[in-house]
């Protein structure tokens, strides 16, 4: 079945008449709507929605753009999954659907972006894995398409967006560490130049400056987020002259990684080196000792961010009236075994 004119031929009746029967309305009578409805399911007729959406100027479509890598593929440890499902739990109340934008590793975010504004083939858009500066935040603004950013930028102090708590997490893991007699600390970061890692590392500068403990750039090892990031991680700190007895990891998954090298050397995590975790990872969720990590709902964030960007849309800005439309998500620490012990020098 092509479309409506071949299903109303099929059923001898007009045109006019198997469209109203099909959008519910009230001037066709039940018996006929019954036929309509009947003949269009048994033919398997599905109606034009992108010529609709065309005569409405909306898509009813809702877009994510991600960066697709091998990467993200293998470490995101459903992370996506997790945030999409939030998402969706809002959208399908006004019947929006969600798609994902994976944009390839080797190309340039802005130019993917620009190129699926031009077609425009959603109605709003959700950008995640923001930058420190971060043009897609001015190329939306320009174009006037309602949008909401999975992380903040500093491209983007007027525009919606929700991101984890990265800089309390690092306030509390210091504080923690620091109260178990740590004053080596170090901490993992991004490799790029994604902004988390800045919010990560500022949050860790003046944690350490609360405690009058020096910061020392050294102490900041950049890696990829994955295990074999974690494995790197603990190499280069085993390097150093005076090593950390604690670190701090940006992400989870890292400490697969570090648990192996470290024992490779004879180091004990949770008892010759501290050690932990920013979120809960189920892939990590067996090491031993238990990490210390934080956890948070990722479904509840994508609730948020969903309601953030409905916000900013006009056709469902009065359902949700907002007083701020940026977020910064808590989480919460789940002490673990890996850095519970007390150094001996610890009043």
């Amino acid at each position: 079945m092509k479309g409506i004119r071949q299903l109303a031929e099929h059923l001898d009746i007009s045109i006019g008449t198997v469209s109203r029967a099909l959008n519910g309305k009230p001037d066709v009578n039940d018996e006929t709507r019954k036929r309509v409805l009947a003949a269009a399911e048994q033919l398997g007729y599905v109606a034009n929605q992108s010529g609709r959406s065309l005569r409405q100027g909306t898509t009813n479509v809702i877009g994510l753009m991600i960066q697709s890598s091998k990467e993200t593929v293998e470490n995101s440890d459903n992370f996506f999954l997790t945030v999409t499902g939030g998402l969706q739990s809002v959208f399908s109340r006004h019947k929006l659907d969600l798609i994902m934008l994976p944009c390839p590793h080797d190309e340039d975010p802005y130019e993917y972006l620009k190129r699926m504004v031009a077609r425009r083939i959603v109605d709003a858009l959700i950008i995640s894995e923001t930058q420190r500066v971060d043009k897609r935040f001015d190329l939306l603004a320009k174009a006037k398409i309602p949008f909401a950013a999975l992380g903040r930028s500093l491209s983007g102090t007027q525009h919606p967006w929700a991101d984890l708590d990265f800089d309390g997490v690092v306030n509390c893991a210091v504080d923690r560490l620091v109260a178990h007699g740590h004053r080596r600390i170090a901490i993992s970061a991004p490799s790029s130049d994604i902004n988390l890692g800045f919010v990560f590392v500022e949050g860790y500068r003046r944690a350490l400056e609360r405690h009058g403990i020096p910061y020392d750039p050294a102490m900041v090892i950049r890696a990829k987020s994955s295990e074999q990031g974690g494995y790197q991680v603990a190499d280069e700190l085993l390097r150093l002259d005076d090593r950390p007895t604690a670190v701090i990891l940006i992400y989870e998954l890292m400490a697969i990684g570090l648990y192996r090298r470290v024992m490779e050397s004879g180091i004990i995590p949770g008892r010759d080196i501290a050690v932990v975790s920013f979120r809960e990872a189920p892939r990590a969720k067996f090491l031993q000792p238990a990490l210390t990590c934080f956890r948070t709902s990722l479904h509840d964030l994508g609730v948020e961010l969903a309601e953030v960007l409905l916000s900013n849309m006009p056709a469902y800005s009065q359902e949700y009236p907002r007083q701020t439309r940026q977020t910064v998500w808590p989480l919460e620490l789940i002490p673990g075994e890996s850095d519970a012990f007390y150094l001996k020098t610890a009043k």
